[in-house]
């Protein structure tokens, strides 16, 4: 910062352009300071939806990283993906959102983060020694295969490892690209309602499986029935990963 009070050029980004402004500090006691508003670091405990072995992507959330003040989606220029030790369940109930309570401090680092969208968090795989990778791969359904009726979630509720739970479709909104409210979703399993309430935050990105195919992730609950919710489509998760030129 400078002392006497000069210009400064100052290079931000806006709307996806690169642009440059100056401003001046104001002496403030014995200070200059300038009006900048920063935010410093954004983390939390989200849930991993896939990982594809031919590019080494991976996709988690659901939905973007939304700024707490204004609720809009952070631009970033990179971030990590790391491992997180799950503490406790805070349960879901009618008003009252619940919440996967966890820590990543001293966490592994799994990926490297490059974009942060409306869809989901998308980046590449650096470490699969602790990513919980099956031998097994999914096939991915397009929304046309999608049918009303009996699914399961893929999540992990403890520090044991990633469990099956179901779920029953209750609409589909096939035409939807706009947002990831692509089907209504309601928990029947009653090991998970008893757990959890049904869907909290920290369940974002899990994966839902129909028939054998993954067909989407979870990405929203209702705030008056937590056993209630959205999910995402999975055609629309993968379209993500192909329209954009990350390097892999």
């Amino acid at each position: 910062m400078t002392r006497s009070g000069e210009s400064l050029t100052i290079k931000y980004v806006r709307n996806n352009k690169t642009m440059k402004t100056s401003i001046t500090p104001v002496k403030a006691e014995d200070q200059y300071k300038i009006g900048l508003w920063v935010r410093d670091a954004a983390a939390g405990v989200g849930t991993v939806t896939f990982y594809e072995p031919e590019t080494n992507m991976f996709m988690s959330l659901g939905h973007g990283i939304t700024d707490i003040d204004t609720e809009k989606i952070v631009e970033i220029s990179t971030g990590e993906l790391v491992t997180a030790n799950i503490l406790s369940i805070n349960k879901g109930k009618k008003g009252s959102p619940g919440e996967i309570r966890g820590t990543i401090e001293n966490g592994n680092t799994i990926g490297t983060i490059y974009k942060n969208t409306n869809f989901g968090v998308y980046g590449t795989v650096t470490n699969k020694n602790y990513l919980n990778i099956t031998n097994s791969t999914l096939e991915v359904a397009s929304r046309d295969e999608i049918k009303e009726g009996k699914a399961q979630i893929l999540c992990q509720l403890d520090n044991t490892g990633t469990k099956t739970y179901e779920i029953e479709i209750e609409k589909i909104y096939k035409n939807n690209n706009i947002d990831n409210k692509s089907m209504f979703i309601k928990v029947t399993d009653k090991d998970l309602i008893e757990k959890t309430g049904g869907i909290i935050q920290g369940m974002s990105g899990a994966a839902i499986i129909q028939n054998g195919k993954f067909i989407g992730a979870v990405t929203n609950v209702l705030i008056n029935d937590p056993t209630q919710g959205y999910g995402v489509f999975g055609d629309i998760l993968i379209k993500q990963i192909r329209q954009n030129s990350w390097k892999y």
